[in-house]
């Protein structure tokens, strides 16, 4: 088999399918292509092969990952039980942006759930990703396709950008068309529940099993540890903080008034023109919630690459659409909310 030294992006033709998987079956990871974001693949029953995708992205070994596979029926290989709940979003929502946590089967590898005791299962609808796994015919963890905490890849070029020094083939799947990792829900206990909000949101989850949901809730006590769960994720490398509509206002006029003293800013609001200075640049995204989750990641990669010396991102609105993004830029932006003057 080909090793190259560097990553290699390759377009998903049937011959090119056959090499990923071939190259999963070796105990190598890809980078796959799903309808939320990309995902570093490697065997989910394989030990050596998770192994490598913790230490390809810094990740803590006690934080686990999420198995793909192509269909409900797969899924439930995963499972040692299968609730009506799961069976009812299952048929409702796969393939597609939703993640179920579910009692894990005895054959899951405690790398694969952090030693947990239940297990993440999707089916992603990204055509590039279910021809993999029919051809696999078993199930691929597949974390998000970047450093651990970093910005999640939308692009295979952002995954070749992310793991320059290491064996990696990357399937080009076109740019992800949600942009924001699964929704993931709890069916394993007694109580249904929204642990990471996404693209799903929760009315659709309600009409589906008929019963009201409560706020999303990864950090209770004695919710399963899942992905994207930590109080700082999806973070920009450049700090970057979130502030109110009013705050930002005024906090953009002491910045004029200092005469554009200090370091370069890129400001991102929704509801509001900024006019833009010799440092600092303004950009204004659709007021929509599926432009964010479409736009978010790739914007914040972006502005990475120019070395701005702070990023501010207005606060989105509330609501249920927003649940998503909200969660997304809160994280983004926890590690450097202490540093929230642009004074």
């Amino acid at each position: 088999m080909k090793r190259p030294n560097i990553p290699w992006i390759e377009p998903p033709t049937e011959e090119n399918v056959t090499r990923a998987v071939a190259w999963l079956r070796a105990g190598e990871i890809v980078g796959l292509p799903t309808e939320t974001v990309y995902g570093l693949a490697a065997d989910a029953g394989n030990a050596d092969a998770v192994a490598k995708i913790y230490a390809a992205k810094g990740r803590p070994v006690d934080h686990p990952l999420i198995v793909h596979v192509a269909s409900a029926d797969a899924a439930k290989a995963w499972a040692a039980t299968w609730p009506e709940a799961a069976e009812k979003l299952a048929a409702a929502f796969w393939p597609g942006p939703m993640t179920l946590i579910v009692k894990r089967a005895s054959h899951v590898l405690d790398a694969v759930t952090g030693g947990q005791d239940t297990v993440g299962l999707r089916v992603p609808s990204h055509p590039v990703a279910q021809a993999v796994m029919r051809e696999f015919g078993g199930g691929l963890a597949a974390p998000s396709a970047n450093q651990f905490g970093q910005v999640s890849a939308t692009t295979a070029e952002h995954v070749a950008a992310e793991f320059p020094d290491i064996l990696l083939f990357i399937l080009n799947g076109g740019a992800c068309d949600v942009g924001v990792e699964s929704t993931i829900v709890d069916v394993s206990g007694d109580t249904v529940r929204i642990l990471r909000p996404g693209r799903v949101r929760a009315n659709e989850i309600e009409q589906v099993l008929g019963v009201a949901l409560g706020p999303v809730t990864d950090g209770a006590s004695d919710a399963p540890r899942v992905s994207g769960s930590m109080a700082s994720h999806y973070a920009p490398r450049t700090p970057t903080i979130m502030l109110e509509e009013r705050r930002l206002r005024t906090q953009l006029r002491a910045f004029r008034q200092a005469q554009d003293r200090g370091p370069s800013r890129c400001v991102i609001t929704h509801s509001f023109d900024v006019e833009p200075s010799a440092k600092l640049r303004a950009i204004r995204l659709a007021g929509d919630a599926q432009t964010w989750e479409y736009e978010l990641y790739a914007l914040l990669r972006s502005l990475d690459s120019e070395r701005y010396g702070q990023l501010i991102i207005e606060a989105p609105p509330q609501g249920p659409e927003w649940e998503a993004v909200n969660d997304r830029v809160q994280r983004a932006t926890q590690r450097d909310s202490v540093e929230d003057s642009v004074e």
